[in-house]
């Protein structure tokens, strides 16, 4: 789960970060009025969006009157931010950050991020901050600093002092550096992020070090212990597709094909995509109904991926394990009873009950296509597909 950059601030501003004072707004009156509280005669005022790159696509406004403050909201409320990370549809923009201006001397990037391959927390920074990390490691590789956290001991602080020397920290500001990299970590490990990222970090004119912005991720999983933290989402920001099935428990992925996947499993799901390809056709989602694959949650999965206009035809893939077969097959008619399903569908079945479940298709009736392996599932979704497209073309034809 993702959170704003303001949100982001608070928390690491908890643990001992220097952050610039700032305010939230959700209307351009309420942003001068939050920079007259503010004071000064330079602001920065930043739309609250879940994605980098802002500043590129016009969602950072430096403003040196209360009428640039004015102006630069009323062109950003409302809108939608395209960048980079958000694609073509962007993500509107809703609330906005104003901000007290900084004296900056010099940028420095800050990351902290969960390295899956050595199973610990590791700590990326380079002295070239502002840009994109991606941008950093392809231009300017010898610049990136990283290190790795032991669990067992957690950051140490030599290790700190090591990052500052080798970022060009002056001796003075050390210990600064030191308390902004313990505080990080430490709102890291205590609320399960899997992310925090500083970019940039500043070494300002009156010998501060700041952190100019922000971005947290945190794990889904863990949420249940951290209830002031899942209080953060904001769904605007979300695919609402994506939104809705984690409040039903589903986990679910919109892509931009035409055949929806309902699978039981992150495995099974990537392995019913790359078969669909290989068959010719495009997945239009990754959905994973998980192991309680009772009849209400198969229903509930269909009519997610039914609510996507975009689905021509739906596969369903389930290798029963802790799952049943013959509880899939329930879940699928009632949801073709229940839902109105107007495109092919074809389900695949396999492991516990199997034999039960595929009765339990044949007697239903219903236009259910049956496949034994998923090779030939999706060689069957992908046909039925293209004949639903072929007849949906002669139809508009003679009309």
């Amino acid at each position: 789960m993702d959170i704003h950059e303001y949100q982001a601030k608070e928390i690491l501003a908890g643990f001992g970060v220097d952050v610039p004072a700032g305010a939230l707004a959700y209307s351009p009156e309420q942003a001068t009025y939050r920079a007259r509280e503010l004071g000064g005669d330079l602001w920065v005022v930043k739309a609250q969006v879940h994605a980098g790159g802002r500043g590129k696509a016009g969602g950072v406004k430096v403003c040196t009157t209360e009428a640039e403050i004015q102006n630069g909201c009323e062109e950003m409320f409302g809108r939608k931010l395209v960048t980079h990370q958000t694609g073509p549809e962007g993500k509107g923009i809703y609330r906005v950050y104003v901000e007290a201006g900084v004296p900056i001397e010099r940028e420095i990037y800050l990351g902290f991020v969960l390295d899956r391959s050595s199973q610990r927390v590791m700590i990326v920074a380079s002295a070239e901050g502002g840009m994109e990390i991606e941008e950093i490691s392809a231009e300017k590789p010898e610049s990136i600093v990283r290190a790795t956290v032991e669990p067992a001991v957690g950051l140490q602080d030599f290790q700190c002092r090591q990052i500052a020397f080798k970022l060009g920290i002056e001796p003075a500001m050390t210990q600064q550096m030191v308390r902004t990299l313990q505080g990080c970590y430490r709102a890291f490990r205590e609320h399960d992020a899997t992310m925090v990222e500083i970019n940039p970090l500043v070494v300002t004119g009156d010998s501060r070090i700041v952190a100019l912005d922000a971005k947290m991720t945190f794990d889904d999983n863990a949420l249940f212990r951290h209830p002031q933290i899942a209080e953060l989402r904001d769904k605007s920001q979300e695919d609402p597709r994506e939104s809705r099935a984690a409040d039903r428990g589903l986990s679910y992925v919109g892509l931009e094909g035409n055949i929806g996947c309902i699978v039981n499993g992150a495995g099974l799901a990537m392995a019913t995509m790359d078969t669909i390809k290989m068959a010719g056709g495009e997945p239009a989602n990754f959905l994973d109904i998980g192991g309680g694959a009772t009849p209400e949650r198969v229903a509930k999965a269909f009519r997610l991926v039914m609510s996507d206009s975009n689905v021509q035809a739906v596969l369903v893939n389930i290798f029963a394990g802790i799952n049943r077969c013959d509880w899939v097959a329930k879940g699928v008619v009632q949801a073709l009873e229940e839902v109105q399903v107007d495109v092919p569908v074809i389900v695949r079945l396999a492991g516990t009950n199997v034999e039960e479940g595929q009765k339990i298709l044949a007697q239903s009736g219903l236009p259910i296509i049956r496949a034994s392996t998923l090779m030939e599932a999706a060689e069957r979704a992908v046909g039925a597909w293209q004949n639903d497209l072929s007849h949906e073309t002669n139809v508009r034809v003679v009309k």
